[in-house]
């Protein structure tokens, strides 16, 4: 994304106030050019021996310019703070949006961290940029123009001069644009590189690195001192030129009016506007020294900008209402070329009925809840549901027809009633208290009366579910899901973490959620499963074993008879310790 692409996209909303802002700027620059001839005007006509009604109005009209330029540099700043807060927000919330929709491997590889910081840090480095860069380069270019020009009509000599100082400030300019370029590049190199420290150490390249950063430091190093000379230099020359600008408009001024050629209010105002010329000056400095910061949040923004989701939302078909089926058909799919985790999958769930998944940790359970909400899409085959491919399905109307309940509970700092809703202003109280009265849960809420601020379903939660046992936030996730008033619901190890005092409600939760619907279970516990009316087995990305729950728990050879048996809990640690030894074995 180029510079005038952001303008472009984010100015245009506002072009009346960057409009209002431009009138603002070359009306305070006026107002600060007419002040000197004001008080050339007063000079000349007092020392005329001129009094009354032409000192007196313009001693007004002096007072009258200073106000006036004092409301317009308020005007300024508060139309500028505002065209910066609304066009960063809306950056802001484009950003978040976009990275939203991003795939699951993007969120994979950046941290929440930097995505905060490009996302927050980024955008407001650039508040300057997108509010008032623009029309303060071109408003402080007009105040020069305009000085320059009435040096020149004053004497053209003088306006020569402050030339010179001009093209003494621009040289320090250049500088500073190498040096923030250099900088830039250095802490890139910074950042990419510690986001990479572990595949750097492993691969022993150190030593490489180092001297890669020597290199960049010497460069940020010799850039920024030339740039500190130059900036000294120039400062230097500047402030000896301002004074000698005082000087040599003194000394012309002086000479001049000795000459009789001026009077001694035009001898002032060459050195009021001597004294003027400083500002823009300085301001156009600063203005490029920001362009120079901001270009390298504008490129990091753009690299987001440019990321694109390889899962693609083409919707052609609606979903079925009532309970939906499910079907895996030859279904591939892997993380990375070295990580299989779907091989040649094929299930098949009928409409209300209800699956237990069961397998040890990597085997591929929770890949299936991911592929089902296209986190991922396949490499091979196909999956069904509602008879649909999903890749024929809405995200949208795929993600609000499947509910998903994990272990892992989001609570806001917010009301009960929020964070139901999930903030949703279209879900009424009285639907929540229905859906909680129907999973058995609004006496829970009722409870909450006196242990929680507020009451009810005004109750305020602190963040992250501080004071809720993993229990009750897991009842808060039943009660969503069953908002949405999904055609298959997906519980994914939901129970894993329940404490006693409230596995008996969730376990009339679950039944009350799965009645009509369409279920996958996946489960650490076996008392989850036993209201499955199907198992799946799931070993390395395959099914291993899948039949009817009564007939394979009767079946003494099947998996699910010795789950049973043993426990679930202590046959899936020995297989996985087995596992381990046949692994270390094999590295022997």
């Amino acid at each position: 994304m180029s510079d005038r692409e952001l303008l472009s996209i984010y100015l245009k909303p506002q072009w009346r106030r960057v409009a209002l802002l431009a009138v603002l700027l070359c009306g305070g620059s006026s107002l600060t050019l007419l002040s000197p001839q004001i008080v050339r005007y007063f000079i000349d006509n007092a020392l005329s021996g001129t009094s009354g009604a032409p000192l007196i109005g313009a001693a007004l009209l002096f007072l009258a310019a200073a106000l006036a330029r004092q409301i317009v540099m308020v005007a300024t700043d508060y139309t500028g703070e505002v065209i910066a807060w609304k066009s960063t927000n809306a950056l802001r919330a484009d950003l978040a949006l976009h990275c939203l929709r991003l795939d699951m491997p993007f969120h994979k590889a950046h941290a929440p961290g930097e995505l905060i910081e490009r996302i927050d840090g980024d955008v407001s480095a650039l508040g300057n940029f997108l509010s008032r860069f623009s029309v303060q380069v071109a408003g402080n270019g007009l105040l020069l123009l305009g000085i320059l020009i009435a040096l020149f009509a004053a004497d053209w000599r003088v306006g020569a001069a402050l030339l010179l100082l001009w093209r003494l400030q621009h040289v320090g300019v250049r500088q500073w644009a190498a040096s923030r370029q250099a900088e830039a590049e250095h802490y890139s190199f910074l950042e990419e590189r510690l986001l990479g420290t572990e595949d750097i150490r492993s691969s022993g390249a150190e030593g490489y690195i180092l001297e890669r950063l020597r290199g960049l430091t010497l460069t940020m190093l010799r850039s920024y001192r030339t740039a500190r000379i130059a900036s000294n230099v120039t400062y230097i020359a500047s402030s000896g030129l301002h004074a000698l600008g005082y000087a040599i408009g003194l000394g012309i001024g002086a000479w001049l009016y000795g000459a009789g050629r001026i009077s001694i209010g035009t001898a002032y105002l060459i050195v009021s506007y001597i004294a003027l010329l400083a500002d823009p000056l300085e301001n156009l400095r600063r203005q490029v020294q920001d362009l120079q910061h901001a270009s390298a949040s504008i490129a990091r923004v753009g690299e987001l900008f440019a990321q694109k989701p390889d899962v693609r939302d083409a919707p052609r078909a609606a979903l079925p209402s009532g309970p939906l089926s499910v079907a895996f058909e030859d279904a591939t799919f892997r993380y990375d070329e070295a990580n299989l985790a779907f091989d040649g999958v094929s299930l098949r769930v009928e409409p209300g009925e209800i699956v237990g998944v069961l397998g040890r940790t990597g085997s591929g359970k929770s890949t299936l809840t991911r592929l089902l909400f296209r986190l991922y899409d396949l490499q091979g085959g196909v999956i069904r549901v509602g008879g649909l491919d999903i890749r024929d399905v809405g995200l949208a109307d795929l993600r609000d027809r499947i509910a998903l309940v994990t272990q892992d509970v989001q609570i806001f700092e917010a009301t009960i009633r929020d964070n139901l809703a999930l903030f949703s202003p279209r879900i009424g109280d009285a639907q929540i208290e229905n859906a909680l009265r129907a999973l058995g849960l609004w006496e829970w809420v009722e409870a909450r009366q006196g242990g929680l601020e507020g009451g009810g379903l005004q109750s305020r939660l602190a963040h992250g579910g501080l004071g809720l046992s993993a229990g009750e936030g897991q009842l808060l996730a039943f009660a969503r899901a069953f908002l949405k008033n999904p055609g298959l619901v997906v519980l994914d190890e939901a129970s894993s973490r329940l404490d006693p005092g409230t596995e008996q409600l969730l376990d009339q939760a679950v039944g009350r959620l799965l009645r009509g619907r369409t279920g996958i279970i996946i489960a650490h516990r076996l008392r989850t499963v036993q209201r499955a009316d199907s198992i799946v087995i799931f070993e390395n990305g395959r099914i291993v074993e899948y039949g009817r729950r009564e007939v394979l728990a009767r079946d003494p050879q099947s998996r699910f008879y010795r789950l049973l048996q043993v426990g679930l809990d202590e046959a899936l640690a020995a297989d996985t310790a087995q596992e381990e030894v046949e692994d270390e074995h094999v590295a022997v």
